[in-house]
């Protein structure tokens, strides 16, 4: 897989988040989406982002173009030093939350993308990395 203009985005405000949605429909630009593939990436970025500042208490997002043979798609990392996800399952299961919300951020933001993968250690922070291919 070949990585392409990556951008890296600090998120330790609301503010931030906007950027962040903003970054996701630059590089869906770059990657010729069309505006159902721009919408599921904008809004899983906007979760994702969300989750990072409200329960990692900030952190980080790359997200970058990227190309595997003739695919194009956007990858999209968000890193936080956090508390950690104690029980991912749960976390992922639609309903569950934390933090007052629906409950529908990591679970939803994993059906908006095409590929989707969590670390996480509790008392250490987490890192999602999601794909979306054109």
């Amino acid at each position: 897989m070949t990585e392409l203009e990556a951008i890296r985005i600090e998120i330790t405000s609301n503010e931030d988040v906007v950027v962040v949605r903003q970054r996701a429909r630059d590089q869906a630009k770059r990657a010729n989406f069309g505006l159902l593939d721009t919408t599921k990436l904008v809004t899983a970025a906007s979760e994702l982002a969300r989750n990072t500042l409200e329960h990692g208490g900030g952190g980080w997002a790359i997200l970058e173009l990227v190309r595997k043979e003739a695919r194009v798609g956007v990858r999209m990392t968000f890193e936080d030093e956090g508390p950690g996800i104690p029980d991912i399952e749960r976390a992922l299961t639609d309903g569950f939350t934390t933090g007052g919300g629906l409950g529908l951020g990591l679970g939803g933001s994993r059906r908006l993308v095409n590929e989707f993968d969590i670390h996480t250690e509790v008392g250490r922070g987490t890192r999602i990395t999601v794909v979306r291919w054109k």
